[in-house]
């Protein structure tokens, strides 16, 4: 079936069958997923899905329906429900879709190798990699190993003359592992995720980090409570740019449920923090020509040398805002309505090794593990409980559990006084390790 074809034939359908304007986004994929646990196989599943959303509009008002079959008769039934539903909501002047027929070119978004890798090679990895973590002395159990992958093609088209098309794929492996000491249990776990296969993290490396991070809070020492310089380590760092992510939400904004809304163009953090988004990075799971509306991807500087300089915006909210879309509606799939998100969002890396953040540390705590929900993106407010390694004279000291961090956001960005260079722009939301000078730790 020609799904370009079938796409914008459908458009057409969605307006001869009452709608003023339409949009159809159709999504076909291929997902498997492999569980490992004590190297026995838990679970293996493979689905192929299909599936089209219909948004339309008929006087200003948007009415949704979706399908996952497409017969003649079930395209007109769904394509029929999305219209009658559109004329049973309320107008809004600010329902509308995009007329960019532009398309940002981005490269290494699909391995069509992927699929060729035999079964039982995917089985063997997840399995291996179980062995390899569990063998490191001091690990006692497994929390469990897997291997996942997908593929998927999306085509949108809508009445504005958008007709476009891609292909994305990605596959990942990971672990987690208990380590044990008499009474104490801690886990770590550990995983690599890439949209070609051959680029995967040799074995050892992932097991050698999961295993590492299980160990390493063991015998903890519970400090007293007092104000402290604290290392966000990369993989917490997100505690802190998912807040700042969220309050940048065009949508939160214009809704007034943002600390940074009345902040755009002005200093808000320390000139070290500068966060791009960017969704033309060739091979990046996060990377697109388009967003989930058909807008083109582009690179937002989202805050430079720590001045806010953008929102993000989806089309309804740009237009709301009296501004363009930045390419930043995000879309769960064929069944959902676009949202707003981020394509690859990190944090600049600075000029400063890890280890030399952890030498220039008189006292502070290295940030491994965070509960809570880190920034409050309405508020402000930053808390959550920590774990990590306590550093004396800039040296580690010993394992800390069960404290709380908390603060003002506002001060605890503008305290960021010392960048790594450790950037990982292979994960989501990335950040390199950095220091804030002073934050509250509660404890004992």
């Amino acid at each position: 079936m020609n799904y370009t074809e079938l796409t914008e034939k459908l458009v057409k359908r969605c307006l001869a069958l009452g709608a003023d304007a339409a949009e159809v986004y159709l999504e076909t994929r291929r997902d498997l997923s492999i569980n490992i646990l004590n190297s026995e196989i838990e679970t293996i599943e493979q689905a192929s899905t299909q599936g089209i959303g219909f948004r339309v509009f008929a006087g200003g008002k948007m009415g949704f329906s979706h399908c996952n079959e497409f017969s003649d008769k079930s395209l007109e039934n769904t394509i029929s429900r999305a219209v009658a539903f559109a004329r049973l909501s309320t107008p809004d002047e600010n329902n509308v879709l995009t007329d960019d027929k532009s398309i940002t070119r981005v490269s290494n978004l699909f391995d069509q190798g992927i699929s060729a890798q035999p079964m039982d090679k995917k089985i063997k990895m997840a399995m291996d990699l179980e062995k390899l973590a569990m063998g490191v002395k001091g690990i006692t159990k497994s929390a469990g190993s897997g291997y996942g992958e997908g593929e998927a093609e999306i085509f949108i088209a809508n009445s504005n003359g958008i007709l476009k098309n891609y292909k994305a794929s990605g596959c990942s492996v990971g672990v987690s592992v208990v380590a044990e000491k008499g009474e104490q249990k801690n886990t770590g776990g550990e995983y690599c995720s890439r949209v070609f296969f051959s680029d995967l993290l040799p074995l050892e490396e992932i097991a050698k980090v999961a295993s590492g991070k299980a160990l390493e809070l063991l015998d903890p020492v519970m400090i007293k409570t007092q104000r402290a310089s604290v290392i966000f380590d990369p993989d917490v760092s997100r505690a802190l740019l998912g807040g700042i992510i969220s309050a940048i939400n065009g949508e939160r904004v214009l809704q007034g449920a943002s600390f940074l809304k009345n902040h755009l163009n002005k200093q808000f953090a320390s000139s070290l923090l500068t966060i791009v988004d960017d969704g033309t990075l060739p091979g990046k799971t996060g990377s697109s020509p388009f967003d989930g509306e058909g807008v083109p991807v582009t690179r937002n500087v989202l805050v430079e040398n720590g001045v806010l300089k953008s929102f993000i915006y989806n089309v309804k909210a740009a237009k709301r805002a009296g501004v363009r879309s930045t390419g930043n509606a995000s879309r769960g799939g064929f069944s959902s309505l676009p949202g707003i998100g981020t394509n690859n969002a990190f944090v600049l890396a600075g000029k400063s090794a890890p280890a030399d953040i952890i030498a220039a540390t008189k006292k502070g705590l290295l940030l491994k593990e965070v509960t809570g929900y880190g920034i409050d993106p309405v508020t402000g407010n930053f808390s959550g409980g920590a774990s990590g390694l306590w550093i004396e004279n800039g040296e580690i000291a010993h394992p800390v559990k069960g404290v709380t961090i908390a603060g003002k956001a506002f001060d605890i960005l503008n305290a960021i006084d010392m960048m790594g260079n450790d950037l990982d722009m292979n994960r989501t939301n990335s950040s390199p390790t950095f220091r804030v000078a002073d934050i509250q730790i509660g404890g004992k």
